[in-house]
């Protein structure tokens, strides 16, 4: 039994109640809003430095409860870890093995966790991936259309062009692309669960004839400049710091001359993609994106251009992505009891944490979005691009 609160925490004014497991209740500010249920007495000494990998680790193993909204507890242990774990700009970035087998088994225990539940929380077209806000005022069905278009529009994309997509997750953008532009879709996936509702879907559309789906890895695609334009949607945060070369050049080899590439993913705000401080990027890591690495923007822009395409347009989408996890978040926390059936209550948890944290991360300028459009220019340097972005934004 504890008397009194740990000496570290004496001093914190947080709106944060500790319950420990004998009933004991300590308080360490005014009218809490967030109550942490300590069931592991070892877990006390925990709180003298709070990262947020150890506490969200604590969550996920049942070693912790924890009361109040999901989004003020995130914002309220991001406080407390502050006040107590020093920033740590000396971790290094990270350098993992990427071969097919082990990027194989990272998609497939990311993605293929169950389709039933990613339903629940995502649009109808169960798009898993930044939406696109034209006025901040869209329902997340309404922002992920506007996100097709944009991409779409950003790619000049033209009745019978070819477009592949690479990580074309449960076929949303392929159907859009060839649905509302005429496009002919080549898309691939490493997650098994995708690609069979993916099938489905495109089947139930009557889009068989224009929408080609396989199971294939990026580096297996022909390099024969087949396609038209080439579009990337979260993809390049499973690549790897050390497969980032190869990556490009795959997309390079895979594009005709004068075709456009659109790589569309998470960017690190350090640039040399080291994760964020303070444990939060290890908690991913570790529970949610096994051998994922965020490249800084310079550093995938680098490695675009030494492959030899050109970059015409770079847009942000920080904020957007913010917004886009809180519509997310918010639908599961309404469908815990539905998701519950779903999926087993260990994972359940490291997703409410996953969503609402990275909703927090975005909003804070952790890690960023960016939209990169490049062009495979011809031999004499030119291509077809028009000489404003009108076309982009045009009704």
């Amino acid at each position: 039994m504890f008397a009194q609160l740990p000496p570290a925490l004496q001093n914190l004014h947080l709106p944060l109640r500790l319950r420990l497991w004998d009933g004991h209740e300590f308080t360490l500010g005014d009218d809490p809003s967030v109550t942490i249920v300590v069931k592991d007495p070892q877990m006390v000494a925990q709180f003298t430095h709070p990262s947020l990998d150890a506490l969200g680790a604590a969550f996920v193993e049942g070693k912790l409860e924890l009361e109040g909204s999901i989004s003020e507890v995130i914002r309220v242990c991001d406080e407390l870890s502050q006040a107590l774990v020093d920033e740590d700009d000396s971790n290094l970035p990270v350098r993992n093995v990427h071969d097919k087998e082990t990027d194989a088994k990272a998609i497939s225990y990311h993605y293929d966790l169950s389709n039933a539940f990613y339903q629940l929380w995502l649009d109808s077209d169960m798009v898993y991936s930044c939406a696109y806000f034209e006025t901040g005022s869209e329902t997340l069905e309404q922002a992920q259309q506007a996100k097709f278009r944009h991409l779409c529009r950003k790619l000049r994309l033209q009745p019978g062009d070819y477009l592949l997509d690479v990580g074309c997750g449960w076929g949303g953008l392929a159907r859009f692309a060839a649905r509302e532009f005429g496009a002919r879709v080549f898309g691939i996936t490493l997650s098994k669960a995708q690609l069979a509702l993916a099938r489905e879907r495109v089947k139930a559309e009557g889009l068989e004839d224009l929408v080609e789906l396989q199971l294939l890895d990026y580096r297996d695609l022909p390099q024969d400049g087949r396609f038209d334009k080439v579009v990337s949607v979260g993809m390049f945060e499973h690549v790897g710091h050390a497969n980032l070369a190869q990556y490009c050049k795959t997309l390079f080899g895979a594009v005709r001359e004068g075709g456009l590439v659109m790589n569309h993913g998470i960017t690190a705000k350090h640039t040399d993609g080291r994760p964020v401080g303070r444990g939060a990027g290890e908690f991913i890591e570790k529970y949610v994106f096994p051998n994922g690495e965020l490249p800084h923007l310079s550093m995938i822009s680098a490695e675009i251009s030494e492959a030899g395409l050109e970059i015409v347009d770079v847009e942000s989408l920080r904020m957007h992505y913010a917004r886009t996890l809180d519509h997310w978040s918010e639908r599961l926390e309404d469908n815990l009891e539905t998701a519950s059936r779903e999926v087993p209550e260990r994972a359940l948890r490291i997703w409410r944490l996953y969503l609402a944290g990275c909703a927090y991360a975005f909003a804070k300028g952790w890690i960023n979005l960016h939209q990169i459009l490049a062009v495979k220019a011809h031999a004499d340097g030119s291509h077809e691009l028009p000489w404003t972005r009108d076309d982009i934004y045009a009704p």
